[in-house]
């Protein structure tokens, strides 16, 4: 990465076949961050598939599980340098399948690029994908609306796309007016990297331009260290190397630290001796880094996804239980005391049950609708109380909010989504 040049995760959202990965591959051949013998060999193998027209898509789909069946599985990422920028991309799925994996991918995410397809408009996931945008906590938000060439680049289609998804961006609580909307077509390269002559009425920029207006992301340095184990690797001649993002705080090497809850509930401490980002060795790491490091005195039994890493002198938050606000977006029938769900906290996936209903809320305004209400349902908002059924990492909403925000799923399907706003602290 160049030094001193501001990092960005970036993370595309969208419903599938919407075209998210050949957008991202179009965005990166343009930029010259792929090679043409590898598009080349891309392109053989898209053919060999009968996929030709993929091989855009292949540059983020390397399984060759995916490759087979042209959709987006597990995350991607992939490094991307603007003149401005250094952008570490993320393509995360748009498969009702996959979506935990989209919303670990946007829980990462400092901004988002929403791909709309202009042929089919607005759909279930592109309304789930925004929603979890916003409840995980990314503020801007970048929508392109892709396969202009399939409705003939007609001014029209755009404007109504752009008006849909407004209404809709509204309702959950994004403006609009601060968001930029850029007509695509990521295939032939229309308005990707260069400006497309055949839509003459747009009269904003291509999509790298709208990357490049984005504003960097504050990082809270001044936050207690936070980083979400994503991954461990055992690598050889090096030992175990856990790899997860920072998302407050800073490491560096020589610190001590340690990982809550660890496997068996009590936490595992050690000495970080080295950090790699893009396999580049750094003395430090701070928000918004993912990177990969090494720690004397922890093991690989001793740790895994979903447990997070702080100081010794200020370890995460392990809660016995925590009163949460959500709102339910899809639930088939309705949310009762003793429902037990599964939470997506940062990387971690724990079964949580419900204790109590609080109270029904506006979600707009925070007043109050109904004491203990006997159930919650779609479009409600409401105060609950959790216990979770094995040992978890959260944080308050106003100490740490990065480490609040939560996505709850259930038969495959996100339900709700909310953030953490008290707790009782494990003994």
């Amino acid at each position: 990465m160049p030094k001193g040049r501001v990092h960005i995760n970036l993370v595309f959202i969208g419903h599938v076949d919407h075209g998210k990965s050949t957008t991202v591959g179009r965005l990166l051949y343009d930029t010259k961050n792929v090679g043409e013998q590898e598009m080349r060999k891309l392109k053989d193998k898209a053919k060999e598939l009968g996929k030709s027209g993929f091989e855009f898509a292949f540059v983020m789909d390397n399984l060759k599980e995916e490759q087979e069946r042209g959709v987006t599985i597990d995350l991607a990422h992939k490094k991307f340098d603007t003149d401005k920028y250094s952008f570490t991309i993320i393509d995360a799925p748009g498969h009702k399948d996959f979506i935990k994996n989209m919303i670990t991918g946007t829980a990462q995410a400092d901004s988002a690029v929403l791909v709309v397809a202009a042929n089919d408009g607005v759909m279930a996931q592109t309304k789930e994908h925004l929603f979890l945008a916003r409840t995980l906590g990314v503020d801007q938000l970048i929508i392109a609306v892709n396969k202009m060439d399939m409705k003939d680049y007609d001014e029209g289609t755009f404007n109504k796309v752009k008006e849909e998804m407004s209404t809709l961006m509204k309702s959950v609580g994004y403006d609009p007016a601060k968001i930029q909307f850029v007509p695509i077509a990521s295939l032939p390269g229309d308005n990707v990297f260069k400006k497309s002559d055949k839509m003459g009425w747009d009269k904003g920029g291509t999509l790298l331009d709208a990357i490049n207006n984005l504003n960097p992301p504050e990082k809270p340095t001044e936050l207690p260290l936070r980083l979400p184990i994503q991954d461990v690797y055992n690598i050889t001649g090096i030992g175990v190397v856990p790899v997860g993002r920072v998302e407050t705080g800073v490491m560096k090497v020589g610190d001590k630290v340690i990982f809550v809850p660890g496997r068996e509930g009590k936490g595992v401490s050690g000495e970080c001796k080295t950090i790699e980002m893009h396999h580049e060795m750094m003395q430090k790491a701070e928000p918004g880094d993912n990177i990969g490091f090494n720690v004397r005195g922890v093991g690989k039994k001793d740790i895994q996804r979903g447990d997070v890493l702080g100081h010794v002198d200020n370890p995460p938050t392990v809660a016995s239980e925590f009163t949460a606000q959500i709102v339910v977006l899809n639930h088939p029938t309705v949310m009762t005391t003793g429902y037990a769900p599964v939470f997506h906290i940062h990387t971690a996936q724990v079964a949580c049950q419900i204790m109590s209903i609080e109270k029904k809320i506006n979600p707009a305004t925070g007043e109050t609708i109904a004491e203990n209400p006997d159930f919650i349902k779609n479009g409600d908002a409401a105060i609950i109380k959790v216990k979770p059924t094995t040992p978890l990492v959260i944080e308050r909403q106003k100490e740490i909010p990065h480490m609040a925000r939560f996505a709850i799923r259930d038969s495959g399907a996100t339900v709700a989504a909310g953030m953490c706003i008290d707790l009782v602290k494990k003994n």
